[in-house]
């Protein structure tokens, strides 16, 4: 390998390397940065790329068997909106069908189950990549994205429009009758050129996805605006039906809420919790039919009626005690003018 790299340049490998700079940092962004100090977000960081990665239909990770694939870049850049990217460059050097082939080997690695940390069985990829959770509308397998260089005798665009022809059961996927799910899974296949993907760069509308009439920037090609406003739907319907179910709670609730035997006002939740059953009768809050205003009323009104009755029993016993003294006092009187 050292001595064909040498002899050859090593086309393949660069290649693989000039898509790196180009979808993480373009060259006018870098200009931008250093003219103005506000270039936009790249994609990842270097440690966002892998490159060969072996994608086992069977054997491990570590030891595939034959007949596995290698993806030339596997990207993971959740925090930039690609949570997985697999990507293969291309020097127009290869038949269509034998590039179209490889994405067979890569329908057998999607589909191959294996047992996760957690017993779970799932697709193998997702026990080593982290992906978005799957989903009944739409089953999708991660995309690939196809970036050919102009470096062999064989037409670029010539090759993009072949390879979607021999891919298209893999991107297109195979619906059932009706409107009952897919049967296989879609494949989203994305494809563009080295040349073109120097100017702008990957936010530029260069990416053509396969099954598409018209190019967009890499995020909105590798994503699913189908689906995605399936489930923003789903979210907002299920919003609704929260918010429905809370409001019949409410009124079922408020059906039940006791009314104050005086007022007629129904009770506050506070009080509603204070005149239920405790953890023992004792505690049980006294007057349960009375709302808390009417409660404080009447509490204070027998405050003061203990209080006026205290009163009136004091004022009662001054009153007896001072005829008792007056008795007293005229008893006194008899006795001394006997006496005398």
């Amino acid at each position: 390998m050292p001595k064909s790299a040498g002899r050859s340049g090593a086309s393949h490998p660069m290649t693989v390397n000039e898509t790196v700079i180009l979808i993480r940092e373009p060259a006018e962004t870098v200009a931008a940065a250093r003219a103005a100090s506000c270039a936009p977000d790249r994609i990842g960081t270097l440690a966002s790329y892998a490159t060969e990665v072996a994608l086992p239909v069977k054997g491990t990770r570590k030891n595939p068997a034959i007949g596995s694939a290698r993806a030339d870049l596997v990207l993971t850049a959740p925090e930039a909106g690609v949570p997985l990217l697999f990507i293969e460059a291309d020097n127009c050097t290869e038949e269509a069908a034998l590039i179209a082939a490889k994405f067979d080997k890569y329908a057998r690695f999607f589909q191959r189950q294996e047992k996760d940390t957690d017993s779970i069985v799932k697709p193998m990829w997702r026990t080593r990549w982290s992906a978005p959770p799957y989903d009944e509308y739409e089953r999708v397998h991660p995309p690939v994205l196809l970036v050919f260089h102009q470096a062999g005798q064989r037409s670029a665009k010539n090759q993009i429009v072949r390879v979607a022809d021999l891919t298209r059961h893999h991107w297109q996927g195979l619906a059932s009758r009706g409107r009952l799910p897919l049967l296989r899974p879609l494949h989203p296949i994305v494809a563009t050129t080295l040349e073109e993907l120097r100017a702008p760069g990957p936010a530029g509308p260069l990416f053509w996805r396969f099954g598409r009439d018209h190019r967009q920037p890499l995020l909105d090609a590798i994503g699913n605006a189908r689906r995605d406003a399936c489930l923003a739907r789903r979210r907002q319907a299920a919003r609704e039906e929260q918010r429905r179910r809370a409001e019949r709670e409410a009124t079922q609730r408020g059906a039940r809420r006791p009314v104050c035997a005086v007022c007629g006002q129904r009770f506050t939740d506070a009080r509603w919790e204070e005149t239920g059953c405790s953890r023992s009768w004792g505690e049980r809050q006294s007057r349960p039919h009375l709302c808390e205003d009417c409660q404080d009323k009447v509490v204070a009104a027998q405050a003061q009626a203990e209080a006026d009755e205290g009163e009136r029993q004091e004022q009662e016993r001054l009153r007896r005690e001072a005829e008792e003294q007056t008795a007293a006092q005229k008893a006194g009187g008899w006795l001394s003018r006997f006496r005398t």
